[in-house]
C-alpha cells in the first residue's frame, strides 16, 4: 500500500524530537551526578544502549501505528470525502458514498449524498421540461435518422474539415466493399463518425469540387452542386456528387458554406458495361467497312455486261462471303447485347422464405386454392426480380386451375449447387409437353389484365432455366426454376440492413462547429480531440518474454460520446498455445483463435481505425508494449499519443487505496458488462476516461499536454514491461 508522505515526514520528526529528549534527559541527569556516581551509571547503561536503542524504536513503531490510525481517520477520510464529492459533482446519478471516518464526517458524507440525491430529482425536472421543450426538434431528427437509414443511395455528410458528420447504413456497407482488409475491419477505418473522408478521396479531388461550388453560388446558382468521378484504393470506380451544406443566416436565407453532402454511386460495373458496348460498337464498325468495301467492289464489277460466267461467280462468291460475314458479326454483337441486357435487368437480393410467402398469397387471392410451402429455409437468399417471378408462377398456377382444374399447389425451396431451385407442384392430370411450351411461349394475361413477358422472358432475365417434370411414383408433376442466388457478400450487406434492431447513431451534427484540425494536438481542449480507447487480451502478462495478442478491441469517442455501433473487435491467432491458467480469466480457447488472422494482419487495420486520434487504455504502458513488439514486423510505429486511465485515476483521486479498473466502475457507478473481453473492457475504460474529463478540467488541467504531464507525475507512472 502506498504510505503518504506526510505520516513519513511524521514520524521522522517525531523521532528525532524522541532522540533529542532522550539525549537531552541523560546529559540534564549525568550533570547532577558527582563523577564517581556518574561513572558507575555510565557503566551500567553502556552496555544496555542497545536494549534502549530498541526500545526508542519499538516506541516510535507504537507512535507510528497509532499516527497511522489518526492520519486514516482524521487526514485521509476527509480527503477521500473530498473526491468522493467531486465524483458526485459530475456523475449522472448519486450513489451512496460509502465513507469510513469520524462520525462528523459520516454525517457530512450523508448530508452531501441527500443533496446529490436533491440535485438529481432537480436536473430529471428540468431534463423533462427541455425534452418537452424540444420534441419537435427531436422529431425532424429522427425523421431525418429515419430517411438517412432506409435510403439505398450512400449518402455521407462532412464539416469544411472533410470530418463525417453523418452517413446511412447504405454508406457504411458500401465504404466496407472499398476496404482493404474487410473480413478485419469491415470498413471501419474507413467511415466513421469524426473521420476524414480524405482517407478515400483525394483532399485536392474534393477542395475543386468544393470551388466550383463557391462559383456557382458567387453567380447566383439555386442549387449548386458538383460532381466528379474517382478511384479507390482497392480499384472501386465511384461517381460522387457534391452538394452543399450552408449557414442559415439571421435573415433565414442560405449564407455561407459549412460543409457539403457526399452521394455515392459505385459505376465500375456500369463502366465495365458501356466499355463493352463501345468495344462491340468498334468492332461492328470496323469488320463492317471492309466487308462493305468488298462487296461494293464486287457489286461495280458484276455491272459490267462483258464479265464472262467465272468471273462473275467468282464476284457472286465474294459477295456472299461477306454478307454472311456481315451477318455473323451482327448475330454476335446481338447475343452479347442481349445478354447485357439481362445482366441489367434489375434484382434484388431477397429472402427465398418471403418470395414463398409473396407468390402463397398471390396465388391464394387469385385462384382460391389452398398453397403449402415446403423446405421454408431463412438461410436461402436468392437475387431476383420478385414481382415478375411470383407473376409468373401466378400464371401457370392459374392456367393450370383453368384448364385442369387442379386442386392444391405446394411450393418447395432448395439449394442446388450454386443455384436454387424453386418448385411449383401440384397432383392431377398430365399434360403434354407442347402444352407446357405454348404457356411458355405465351404472353402472360389475367383476366382483363396483360403483359407483354412470357415466363421464358422471366427465366432468361434471370439468367436461369424452367422446365416440367412428372413424378410418377407420387403422381405429382411440378415446374421446376433454377434462379440465381445471392452472392455471400450481399447476403451478408442484406441480413445486416434487414435485422438492424435498433438505427444506430451515425450523425454528430455538432461537428459542423469543429475547429480547424491543423492545430498541434497537444494544445488542443480534450473536450475537442477524438480517442480510440482499447484493450487488449494476451497469452500472458510478459510480451518480452514469448506472449502474444489474442484479441484486440476498440471504440471511439467523438464529442464526448462514446460511439458503441463504430467498435474494432478482432480474435487473433498467437502462433503458440495459450496456457490453460489464463483461459478461466479471459475465456478465449485455442479454438476459438485456429484459423484466426496473425497479429501482423490486425494490426495494420487497426492502425488506420485509430489514425488521428488519441489512444487511451487502462495500464497502457502494458498495452503498448505488445504493440510496439510488432514494430519490425509490420513497420507501423504507434506513434499516436497515449493516455492512461490508471494513472490519471491517481491524479485526481489520489487519496484512493486502488485504481484497477473495477475499483475506478465501482466508484464511478459504472455497470461491468463483458469484463476480460478486450472489447468489454474498452467500452469500460472509455466510460471512466468520459468521467474523468471533467474532473480534470476541475483541476485546471484541460489539454493533451497538461494532462500527459500531470500523468507522468503519479507513483504508478513508474511500472515497466
Amino acid at each position: 500500500m502506498k504510505i503518504d508522505r506526510r505520516l513519513i515526514q511524521a514520524l521522522v520528526i517525531i523521532g528525532l524530537a524522541t532522540m533529542v529528549w532522550l539525549l537531552l534527559t541523560i546529559g540534564l541527569i549525568a550533570s547532577t551526578l558527582e563523577p564517581a556516581p556518574r561513572g558507575l551509571v555510565s557503566e551500567q547503561l553502556m552496555p544496555r544502549l542497545a536494549l534502549i536503542g530498541l526500545t526508542w524504536v519499538f516506541g516510535l513503531a507504537a507512535i507510528g501505528a497509532i499516527l497511522q490510525w489518526l492520519f486514516l481517520r482524521f487526514v485521509t477520510a476527509p480527503g477521500r470525502l473530498l473526491e468522493q464529492t467531486r465524483v458526485l459533482l459530475t456523475a449522472s446519478s448519486a450513489a451512496p458514498l460509502n465513507h469510513q471516518g469520524t462520525l462528523e464526517t459520516q454525517a457530512l458524507a450523508e448530508a452531501i449524498f441527500q443533496l446529490a440525491v436533491q440535485r438529481d430529482a432537480l436536473r430529471e425536472d428540468v431534463a423533462a421540461q427541455i425534452t418537452q421543450a424540444n420534441l419537435s426538434v427531436q422529431q425532424e431528427k429522427n425523421r431525418l435518422a429515419a430517411l438517412m437509414s432506409e435510403l439505398t443511395q450512400s449518402v455521407v455528410v462532412c464539416n469544411l474539415d472533410g470530418r463525417i458528420i453523418l452517413y446511412n447504413n447504405r454508406a457504411r456497407l458500401q465504404f466496407k466493399t472499398m476496404s482493404q482488409a474487410p473480413a478485419l475491419a469491415g470498413g471501419a477505418e474507413l467511415v466513421g463518425i469524426g473521420r476524414s473522408i480524405y482517407a478515400v478521396f483525394e483532399r485536392q479531388l474534393v477542395a475543386h469540387a468544393l470551388e466550383s461550388i463557391q462559383q456557382r453560388i458567387s453567380r447566383g446558382a439555386g442549387s449548386p452542386s458538383a460532381q466528379f468521378v474517382t478511384t479507390t484504393q482497392s480499384g472501386q470506380l465511384l461517381k460522387v456528387q457534391m452538394a452543399p451544406v450552408r449557414h442559415v443566416d439571421a435573415a433565414g436565407g442560405a449564407g455561407e458554406i459549412s460543409g457539403f453532402v457526399l452521394m455515392l454511386d459505385n459505376v465500375t460495373r456500369a463502366f465495365e458495361e458501356e466499355h463493352l458496348r463501345d468495344q462491340l460498337l468498334h468492332g461492328l464498325t470496323e469488320g463492317s467497312r471492309s466487308s462493305l468495301a468488298n462487296i461494293q467492289a464486287a457489286v461495280e464489277m458484276l455491272a459490267y455486261p462483258d464479265l464472262d460466267g467465272p468471273m462473275r461467280e467468282r464476284f457472286l462468291t465474294v459477295v456472299r462471303e461477306e454478307v454472311t460475314s456481315m451477318s455473323g458479326r451482327i448475330s454476335a454483337m446481338t447475343q452479347k447485347a442481349t445478354e447485357g441486357l439481362k445482366a441489367r435487368w434489375p434484382l434484388e437480393e431477397m429472402l427465398g422464405a418471403d418470395v414463398l410467402l409473396a407468390t402463397q398469397r398471390r396465388i391464394e387471392a387469385r385462384n382460391s386454392r389452398p398453397v403449402t410451402l415446403e423446405n421454408l429455409d431463412a438461410s436461402i437468399w436468392l437475387k431476383v426480380d420478385s414481382f415478375s417471378l411470383t407473376q409468373a408462377l401466378d400464371y401457370l398456377a392459374m392456367r393450370l386451375v383453368d384448364e385442369f382444374d387442379v386442386r392444391f399447389f405446394r411450393l418447395r425451396l432448395q439449394v442446388s449447387g450454386v443455384r436454387a431451385q424453386l418448385d411449383l407442384i401440384w397432383t392431377g392430370q398430365v399434360m403434354s409437353t407442347e402444352t407446357v411450351m405454348s404457356w411458355e411461349l405465351d404472353s402472360m394475361r389475367f383476366g382483363a389484365e396483360s403483359t407483354p413477358l412470357t415466363v421464358r422472358d422471366v427465366v432468361e432475365r434471370h439468367g436461369g432455366e424452367m422446365w416440367f417434370e412428372r413424378e410418377r411414383v407420387r403422381h405429382e408433376a411440378f415446374f421446376r426454376f433454377l434462379l440465381p442466388l445471392a452472392s455471400v457478400q450481399e447476403q451478408l450487406e442484406a441480413t445486416q440492413i434487414l435485422h438492424n434492431e435498433s438505427r444506430p447513431e451515425y450523425y454528430d451534427f455538432d461537428l459542423f462547429q469543429s475547429s480547424d484540425q491543423t492545430s498541434a494536438l497537444d494544445d488542443r481542449l480534450l473536450s475537442d480531440l477524438i480517442y480510440t480507447v482499447f484493450d487488449t487480451e494476451t497469452t500472458g502478462l510478459n510480451p518480452s518474454e514469448g506472449d502474444e495478442v489474442i484479441q484486440l478491441g476498440a471504440a471511439r469517442i467523438v464529442n464526448g460520446k462514446l460511439l458503441r455501433q463504430e467498435s474494432f473487435e478482432q480474435l487473433v491467432n498467437p502462433g503458440r498455445l495459450i496456457p490453460a491458467a489464463t483461459i478461466p480469466i479471459h475465456g478465449i480457447t485455442q479454438d476459438m483463435v485456429r484459423g484466426k488472422p496473425l497479429i501482423t494482419e490486425v494490426l495494420p487495420a487497426f492502425y488506420t481505425f485509430a489514425q488521428d486520434t488519441v489512444l487511451v487504455a487502462h495500464n497502457a504502458a502494458f498495452d503498448m508494449k505488445f504493440l510496439q513488439m510488432q514494430e519490425k514486423s509490420t513497420g507501423l510505429v504507434f506513434s499516436h499519443p497515449v493516455l492512461d486511465t490508471l494513472l490519471l485515476s491517481a491524479v485526481v483521486h489520489p487519496n484512493q487505496e486502488s485504481h484497477g479498473l473495477e475499483a475506478i466502475a465501482e466508484r464511478f457507478n459504472i455497470t461491468l458488462l463483458g469484463r476480460h473481453t478486450a472489447l468489454g473492457d474498452a467500452m469500460v475504460t472509455a466510460e471512466v476516461w468520459l468521467r474523468l474529463i471533467p474532473l480534470l478540467q476541475a483541476m485546471g488541467i484541460t489539454t493533451l499536454r497538461q494532462t500527459r504531464e500531470a500523468a507522468q507525475k503519479t507513483y504508478y507512472a513508474r511500472l515497466k514491461y
